[in-house]
């Protein structure tokens, strides 16, 4: 059963769609449900709108993980399923490589483009973040431009979006670039 659900967390709303064999979308937190549900009005086919209480097991699981995540914990979303039908290999071992990361943790765009496979792609890994469709649940806010410079982020509020996320797992940048805070892929 395909499906969609806009749940609340202390970041904010968040959107999650899902199918049969796995979550399919996430949208990074919004102020409010409105605007959450604007992001699932431009997914394709996010599927009906279903209760918290009636989705599967595997959805009630990643809310209570983003929730908890959300009030500061550690969480570890790696261990649900996805559903990444239609995405390219490329894609899905950056992916892959981005789950690996540990809460807090930071890699550099070719690091990770190393560690997926494919060292001389760093330009495309960026990208193929950029088209993320589970942001938070695949970490791509932890990938870094080199240098320890921030690097884009394509989420609503772009740069500034993924220092908080950043921020929020306890890592601190140094100074930035303020062109780079308008930055996205």
């Amino acid at each position: 059963m395909s499906g969609h659900l806009v749940f609340e967390t202390a970041l904010g709303f968040i959107a999650i769609a899902w199918s049969d064999a796995g979550l399919t979308r996430l949208a990074l937190p919004t102020q409010s449900r409105d605007a959450a549900d604007g992001n699932v009005r431009r997914w394709p086919a996010p599927g009906p709108a279903i209760a918290e209480a009636d989705a599967p097991h595997f959805v009630t699981e990643a809310t209570a993980l983003a929730r908890r995540y959300a009030q500061g914990e550690t969480v570890d979303f790696s261990a649900l399923p996805f559903d990444l039908a239609g995405i390219e290999p490329f894609r899905r071992a950056v992916y892959a490589a981005a789950l690996k990361l540990a809460q807090g943790e930071v890699t550099t765009y070719g690091e990770l483009a190393a560690r997926a496979g494919f060292p001389t792609m760093a330009r495309e890994t960026g990208q193929a973040l950029g088209r993320n469709p589970l942001p938070l649940v695949i970490p791509c806010h932890r990938i870094l431009a080199a240098g320890g410079k921030v690097g884009g982020f394509s989420a609503p509020g772009g740069a500034s979006t993924k220092l908080r996320l950043l921020a929020h797992e306890g890592v601190q940048l140094g100074p930035q670039d303020p062109a780079q805070s308008s930055f996205a892929f």
